[in-house]
C-alpha cells in the first residue's frame, strides 16, 4: 500500500477542485441599480436531504432563516462603529431586494415588479450567485420598493 506525501494529496485535492461547482442555494440578496450587480448576498447550500426532511415533515416551504431587515441593521451598525462607509444606510425597503426559496419542487426568487425591465440580467445574476438549476420569478408587493414588514414603516 502506497502513502500519498503531503505534498501528494494537495496537490490531487486541487486537481479536483477544478471540477467542483457550486451547489444551489437559498438566500437574500440586494441589487445596486448603479452598479447592477448584488450586494449583500446571504446564502445557504441547499442539499438534497433537506429537501426530503422538509418533505417528509410536510414542509413544502424551505427559505433562508434571517430576515433582510436583521442584516441591514446589523452590516449599517458594524460599519459605523468600524468608521466605514456602507450600502446598508439609510430604509433598507428602498433599494431593490430579493429572496431565494425552494417551494415544493422548485426554486423560486420573491421580487418585486422593479425587477420586471431587468429580468433577462436579474436571471444571470441569480445564476451567478445563486447556482440554481432553474426557477421561477415571483412577484409580491412585499418586495416592491417601499414595502417591508408592518412595523418598519
Amino acid at each position: 500500500m502506497n502513502i500519498l506525501t503531503t505534498n501528494e494529496r494537495n496537490q490531487q485535492i486541487a486537481d479536483m477542485r477544478q471540477y467542483d461547482e457550486p451547489m444551489p442555494a437559498i438566500g437574500i440578496f440586494w441589487y445596486d441599480t448603479a452598479e447592477r450587480d448584488f450586494f449583500g448576498v446571504y446564502k445557504k447550500e441547499l442539499t438534497p436531504k433537506m429537501v426530503e426532511d422538509a418533505a417528509e415533515k410536510g414542509l413544502p416551504f424551505i427559505n433562508y432563516p434571517r430576515l433582510h431587515r436583521q442584516i441591514w441593521k446589523e452590516q449599517y451598525f458594524r460599519a459605523v462603529a468600524q468608521h466605514k462607509p456602507t450600502k446598508f444606510k439609510g430604509d433598507y425597503t428602498q433599494i431593490p431586494r430579493g429572496r431565494v426559496a425552494w417551494n415544493i419542487d422548485k426554486f423560486i426568487v420573491l421580487i418585486g415588479k422593479w425587477a420586471e425591465p431587468i429580468q433577462e440580467e436579474l436571471t444571470q445574476l441569480i445564476d451567478k450567485y445563486f447556482a440554481l438549476p432553474y426557477f421561477e420569478f415571483v412577484y409580491d408587493e412585499h418586495w416592491d420598493l417601499g414595502h417591508g414588514w408592518s412595523g418598519d414603516l
